[in-house]
């Protein structure tokens, strides 16, 4: 279905029984981020607030809390553009299948953006910042932030639409030392767009012209998300995805999407920051305070009853993990296609995106060798850490499996597969001194940390072990050892304090296990709460992979150097406990939930709808 607008999808929602409207008044201050935050953890509805405090505008958030949801908003065009994506990696198809790919080519015409429209509804009203819904979500945020932007820039060497950006960079809209009204915080981190763009702007002396699109046809919001090939733009994809061709105006030199709830227009000047931040983000921790790029507002839009789009990011999974899903949907094999021999990459939402990829690849470089090893995986794994936003992976698990049976998305067999292969003495690669995801605060400073790649190929090792071994159960100085899954065991120490001591508790590990046998263990995870980690696999997957900066915390039982390749003839161990340096988690606040009750009780908008 072409949506015209961010309401008449809603409106589609609720006919369809997928959209509930909260008439009671709902404090923009931490309330609606934990109503939003409790329906969709129970797979609820989406939602519209109609009553915000302080503002005369209504709000709407979960529109994309399940991928069964996004697909019924997209039921239209979804397999078009699965089609011109697949078109794309495999043009021969369109010659010998012509007939069956006529659709997709008129699909393709939805591409080209329309400018000038006859209808400008975002034009209808000049708003200001603070008549925008002040949504903040965590206790500890700074301010207001804008969490569902269209951030849109042009190419200071080849300005227009075709050549522009559109990127989900979220905004601060107030706290700091921002001056309501007048100036909003762009947030936005490594390998984006719109860094290029900057810094084109600024090697001639210019400010930078941004525009923030808020609602509007959801096609848009996904578009911004969506991880194009460098020279393709975003609002093409809009219109293919949304069936309806994106539509768009210039004033005072600034782009407007006509078809948005809201646009903030502004300038982005040369060597101009603040302090952004503090932010809860979708690793589960705050982003802390750091200077980003001030934009200076000049004018801000609203259409007539506009709707602002929000959504809640917090430890995973949340509704960009729909995002992740729906992105997955439509590119099928399109990273595959960009590296040989990749079969399969996984994001694992569970530990926060970035900081944890599992691969399959393949093994075609040595057939006549006698002894299977990790060969092509390595140049595959280097490809993967090269492309775009999968070179913000902290750790990378690589694999082949000859027999097709594994998939990355079963991540307990993937790691069992992985862990019952892996030579902790040949195939564990770090990448040290290098760049890491701007949210990870697990590095040495921002954005900069290290990487490692475990690579495993060849024949079964060890069988894993089904519970926690006697030599890890009466540990001096490691407590409470527990059987994560086969073959991880976590163990509890006291707090981190320094790497000194670390290294300390570290050897006295070593001593302690050098002369065991522990095969069937081939990792370990040293944790502050080890009942927690050993929990659940989320858990696990959150604690072990977003605490840990692999160069720093990552040590070996009887571990050696030769030739600058270290290893390890004994477990892996992943130091995982909270270091003084790591932003703290998100937490809820209890008075807030008590609050928020009302609204799920008998007589309030969403009794029934959560069981």
């Amino acid at each position: 279905m072409a949506y015209q607008s961010l309401e008449s999808c809603l409106i589609d929602l609720e006919k369809n029984g997928q959209l509930v409207r909260i008439k009671e008044q709902v404090d923009p201050y931490l309330e609606m981020a934990a109503i939003h935050l409790r329906v969709y953890e129970a797979g609820g509805p989406a939602l519209l607030f109609e009553n915000v405090k302080g503002s005369k505008f209504r709000a709407a958030s979960n529109i994309f809390g399940t991928l069964d949801r996004s697909k019924f908003i997209f039921r239209d065009t979804l397999a078009l553009v699965q089609q011109l994506i697949e078109l794309k990696n495999e043009p021969i198809k369109a010659i010998k299948q012509p007939f069956k790919n006529f659709s997709a080519g008129i699909a393709a015409l939805k591409a080209l953006p329309l400018k000038n429209p006859l209808t400008k509804p975002v034009l209808y009203q000049q708003i200001n910042i603070e008549d925008i819904p002040q949504i903040q979500h965590w206790p500890k945020d700074g301010g207001a932030f804008v969490t569902l932007p269209q951030v849109y820039s042009e190419d200071a060497d080849k300005p227009g639409i075709m050549n522009a950006n559109l990127g989900m960079y979220r905004i601060q809209l107030s706290g700091n030392e921002y001056e309501m009204n007048k100036e909003v915080g762009l947030h936005y981190q490594l390998h984006r767009g719109i860094g290029v763009h900057q810094t084109k702007a600024n090697s001639k002396g210019q400010p930078l012209k941004v525009s923030v699109f808020a609602g509007g046809p959801p096609s848009h919001a996904v578009a911004a998300v969506m991880p194009l090939p460098e020279g393709i733009s975003e609002m093409t994809f809009a219109g293919v995805l949304g069936g309806r061709r994106f539509r768009y105006v210039y004033d005072h030199g600034f782009c407007i999407s006509t078809d948005a709830d809201f646009v903030i227009t502004g300038d982005v000047y040369p060597n101009s920051n603040k302090p952004e931040g503090p932010f809860g983000d979708h690793l589960g921790y705050y982003s802390l305070t750091h200077p980003f790029p001030v934009m200076k507002v000049h004018k801000v839009y609203a259409k007539k009853n506009a709707i602002w789009p929000f959504t809640v990011v917090g430890r995973p999974p949340q509704e960009d993990t729909s995002f992740g899903q729906l992105i997955h949907e439509l590119t099928g094999s399109a990273v595959q296609a960009e590296i040989p021999g990749l079969k399969e990459v996984h994001a694992v939402d569970a530990a926060g995106v970035h900081p944890l990829l599992l691969a399959i690849g393949s093994e075609r470089y040595t057939p006549y060798a006698p002894a299977k090893q990790p060969a092509e995986l390595l140049t595959i794994a280097n490809h993967i850490l090269g492309t775009g936003q999968l070179s913000l992976a902290k750790f990378l698990f690589i694999t082949a499996d000859d027999e097709n049976k594994i998939t990355t998305h079963n991540i307990p067999a993937y790691l069992e597969f992985v862990l019952r292969r892996i030579d902790m003495s040949r195939d564990v690669h770090f990448y040290t001194n290098t760049t890491i995801d701007t949210l990870d605060y697990s590095g040495s400073s921002l954005n900069s940390g290290s990487k490692v790649v475990l690579a495993a190929y060849g024949e079964i090792k060890r069988e894993l072990a089904r519970e926690t071994p006697a030599a890890l159960q009466h540990l001096q100085g490691f407590t409470n050892a527990q059987l994560v899954m086969p073959g991880v065991v976590v163990i509890q120490t006291a707090a981190f304090e320094s790497y000194e001591k670390t290294a300390r508790q570290m050897q006295l590990l070593d001593d302690q296990l050098k002369g065991t046998t522990l095969n069937e263990v081939p990792l370990i995870i040293v944790a502050d709460d080890a009942g927690f980690v050993a929990a659940n696999l989320r858990n696990f997957l959150w604690v072990s992979f977003t605490r840990c900066n692999p160069s720093h915390d990552m040590y070996g039982v009887n571990n050696f150097v030769k030739n600058k390749h270290w290893g390890c003839h004994g477990p892996l161990v992943i130091d995982a406990r909270i270091k003084p340096h790591h932003a703290p988690p998100v937490e809820v606040d209890a008075a807030v939930e008590k609050k928020i009750n009302r609204l799920f009780e008998k007589g309030g908008s969403l009794s029934g709808t959560i069981k």
